[in-house]
């Protein structure tokens, strides 16, 4: 049970509640706010225990402290910064996230309050962690995320500067290591910097622990996961990386890579084979839609619908019916084909209840969000579609680049812009 909860714990990054001791000193101000020393010292025992979970050896304890609080005054920026803007979570949607959290790990609400409890952590503070992470994520999502816009010439660039790489059938697996800079970095502020990965990159290459190094050196937000950025094919590495990691061989340690946010250094964990083409099973279907409105009843629509397969079983033509009875007018005019359909492109019920069926058999009626239906399966295909899922990786890639970059530069700006005075003689 300890093993479980530690790892739910972390996986969420909220701070365990240690005992406060009769004089808890303020070691950092931030802006109007404050950290204070129990607030580090619970954090610290959460990322020791994240780390032990994946087996990584935590830095020593002033290197871990000094990593720990400037991620902690970054936190409480950018919960400065939500309140200022009104964002907020009410008990309800808190609640929610507490529930589902206790579901997957099979435990009903009251059991997982118990397990936690039992475990020694204050629950009262595990949802208030919970609250103050909903909260960091609305503000992501209003400030970063729904900012970013991606056209279909960004997409036709990519896949053309990236013509090549597509067709590597190689995936790379990347552990990373950041060593940030200001935005308007003075020169002392870059050769400060230049020393410090240097200085990573010659422990690395005598041998010191990759994930050790990321956990007491990174300011890389994957820091505490050992700079794991994941499985990646070349063409979905970041630019700065990609022609160096294609000439890398697995354990390589990269020179230091510049870039606006700072100094970089990689090292290939891992590559893999995989498979070139995309191929996808399609569905061909029609479908007879009833909806339900002011004049027809739930019931009523489904009655329609029995008789409408009565008529089906006694050999009357499906295309013929759909157009005189649909309501779907978009596919009635088609006789009620939907063309060729892959995965996911249907709504939930309306494709559980298709891939139940044979080519040639009709559904018996069922109700989806738009109404009653029955549907009749004429025919599967497996198709290529490695063009349309290249263009959606490259879609993501280009989303979750341009969030990562755009991220990465409003936390600096926003600790650029504070005021933040450390309190304790070893910071």
């Amino acid at each position: 049970m300890r093993s479980l909860l530690f790892l739910l714990v972390f996986s969420i990054s909220l701070s365990a509640n240690a005992a406060i001791s009769n004089v808890d000193r303020i070691i950092a101000v931030v802006n109007e706010d404050v950290i204070l020393e129990s607030e580090l010292n619970n954090r610290l025992r959460t990322v020791k225990g994240q780390l032990q979970q994946r087996n990584t050896k935590a830095p020593p304890d002033d290197v871990l402290r000094r990593q720990v609080l400037e991620r902690l005054v970054i936190s409480h920026l950018q919960l400065q910064v939500a309140e200022r803007t009104g964002i907020r979570v009410d008990d309800k949607s808190l609640n929610a996230s507490v529930r589902g959290i206790a579901n997957q790990n099979g435990m009903s609400l009251s059991e997982f309050r118990a397990a936690i409890e039992r475990d020694g952590f204050n629950f009262s503070v595990f949802r208030e962690d919970i609250r103050k992470e909903m909260i960091v994520s609305r503000l992501m999502q209003r400030r970063v995320r729904q900012r970013i816009n991606i056209t279909d010439q960004e997409i036709d660039n990519f896949l053309a500067t990236n013509k090549n790489r597509n067709k590597d059938n190689k995936e790379y697996r990347l552990s990373h290591i950041l060593v940030s800079l200001p935005e308007a970095a003075n020169a002392q502020q870059v050769d400060n910097a230049a020393t410090k990965v240097n200085d990573v990159i010659q422990q690395l290459r005598a041998g010191a622990n990759f994930k050790q190094v990321a956990a007491a050196s990174s300011d890389g937000q994957q820091a505490f996961n050992g700079g794991d950025l994941g499985w990646r094919k070349s063409a979905q590495l970041p630019s700065i990386f990609a022609d160096i990691t294609t000439t890398m061989q697995k354990g390589d340690i990269s020179d230091a890579i510049r870039s606006p946010s700072g100094f970089h250094v990689i090292m290939l964990a891992d590559v893999r084979g995989v498979e070139q083409r995309h191929l996808v099973k399609q569905s061909l279907a029609r479908h007879i839609l009833i909806r339900q409105n002011e004049l027809t009843s739930n019931d009523d629509a489904r009655t329609r619908l029995q008789q409408l397969l009565i008529r089906l079983e006694a050999g009357e033509d499906f295309a013929s019916l759909a157009r005189a009875h649909s309501d779907d007018r978009g596919s009635a005019a088609q006789g009620g084909e939907l063309g060729w359909s892959s995965p996911g492109a249907l709504v939930p019920r309306f494709e559980q209840a298709m891939n139940k069926l044979s080519p040639g058999q009709i559904s018996q009626p069922f109700r989806t969000q738009f109404g009653w239906h029955i549907v009749q399966l004429l025919e599967r295909r497996e198709h290529d579609d490695t063009d349309a899922f290249l263009r959606s990786k490259a879609r993501k890639f280009i989303r979750d680049r341009k969030t990562e970059d755009a991220t990465q530069s409003w936390i600096r700006r926003i600790r650029d812009e504070a005021f933040v005075e450390f309190r304790l003689n070893d910071f």
